[in-house]
């Protein structure tokens, strides 16, 4: 490849590089990532029936994981 190739490319990267810290910081001073209701909105909006469903869906993942500790220890406990 020529020089000139190579330095079209570092200029054109630098530049692009430059862009995107410059917007990131942009975005952390203005406040773009902040999402102070985040947590309230969601406590707020979640009706009784999807509460329910996530603390069964929480029992059946510790269920499955005592069942695989249980089945890789080779221990069956008798009924």
């Amino acid at each position: 490849m020529d020089g000139w190739v190579i330095a079209m490319m570092l200029g054109a990267s630098t530049l692009l590089g430059a862009f995107g810290l410059w917007a990131l910081i942009w975005g952390i001073r203005s406040g773009q990532f902040d999402d102070q209701t985040k947590f309230i909105d969601g406590a707020q909006f979640d009706s009784q029936e999807a509460l329910n469903d996530a603390v069964m869906m929480e029992k059946k993942r510790k269920e499955l994981l005592e069942e695989k500790r249980k089945k890789e220890t080779g221990y069956a406990p008798p009924d």
